[in-house]
């Protein structure tokens, strides 16, 4: 069998996974092979629902979006909450001087990420409506966010990974929120229901390859950012900054994960982001967690 695993810039660990060799050296003895489809993160549970691929990872926000289409889908496992991952900036002398002044302005984010579980779950702990009291717009190529919120252009700008640290350089501007403020933000990795009840061996070699890759990475830092900025925007120095904020930790799903998975999904439908109400808990099984958890479990029985 081939694995089908879909992989993006914004998924560091599927990303150095992808690179290392790591799963290909594990399935040999096996005669399995891995194929990497390159994917646009915020189509991660559509091509898992329809078959292109069977396994990926992203931030919170695909996997609900996914369910919500009515594609059949597992969580698998999570990284540690990444608190330093991203930020919500505003210009340091503007208006807005907390969330609620977000009202009727523009924010930028990447729409169908993980940011929209952020800026959404941020909005309604104020009271407001992340479909009716803001307008939330992709960020556009060639355009200087920093530029724009010290015009006034926008109100907002969340800014992830390098892009974050090198916004922190510009002057006139400031962090209104830490991601962790508001949300754990872990990656996610996932999968199709058929590979995961018809392959857990291949699962569990998946997750062991993805936990040596962080392993890697964790001892590597440089050669990580360098085989970012290879190919991803942003200087090595910033990747390396960016990349040494991530835990470099999976776990198995947690309950707690699950219920803010729950809390975001009815946001997304009482906002319209999603067109129907989903059960979070539907998209688990049962079988997988004991798998995984074994292969996640430290070597000498200790904490990691």
């Amino acid at each position: 069998m081939t694995v089908t695993i879909g992989v993006h810039g914004s998924n560091p660990s599927l990303y150095l996974l992808a690179r290392l060799g790591i799963l290909e050296r594990a399935l040999e003895p096996l005669g399995e092979t891995v194929t990497w489809v390159p994917v646009e993160g915020t189509r991660v549970g559509e091509l898992l629902g329809d078959g292109t691929i069977d396994f990926g990872g992203t931030g919170s926000t695909p996997p609900i979006v996914g369910q919500a289409q009515g594609h059949d889908l597992v969580y698998v496992a999570v990284s540690a909450p990444r608190p330093e991952h991203g930020a919500l900036l505003v210009a340091d002398e503007g208006p807005v001087r907390a969330p609620v002044d977000l009202e009727d302005g523009t924010v930028v984010l990447s729409i169908g990420s993980w940011q929209t579980h952020f800026v959404a779950k941020a909005l309604n702990d104020v009271g407001l409506s992340y479909r009716d009291d803001i307008t939330a717009v992709r960020p556009e190529a060639g355009r200087d966010q920093a530029a724009r919120l010290r015009s006034g252009e926008i109100a907002g700008w969340v800014a992830q990974g390098p892009e974050l640290v090198a916004a922190r350089r510009e002057p006139g501007l400031r962090v209104l929120h830490r991601v962790g403020e508001v949300i754990t933000d872990r990656s996610v990795f996932f999968a199709s229901r058929a590979f995961v009840e018809e392959r857990p061996d291949l699962v569990s070699i998946v997750v062991a390859a993805l936990r040596g890759a962080d392993e890697w990475a964790a001892a590597h830092l440089d050669e990580a950012a360098a085989l970012h900025a290879a190919e991803l925007p942003g200087t090595q120095a910033d990747w390396a900054e960016a990349l040494a904020a991530l835990p470099w930790r999976l776990e198995p799903v947690p309950a707690s994960f699950i219920a803010e998975q729950q809390e975001a999904a009815d946001i997304f439908a009482a906002n319209g982001f999603i067109d129907r109400p989903i059960t979070v808990a539907d998209a688990q099984a049962d079988a997988l967690t004991p798998v995984v958890a074994a292969v996640l479990a430290p070597a000498d029985g200790g904490a990691r």
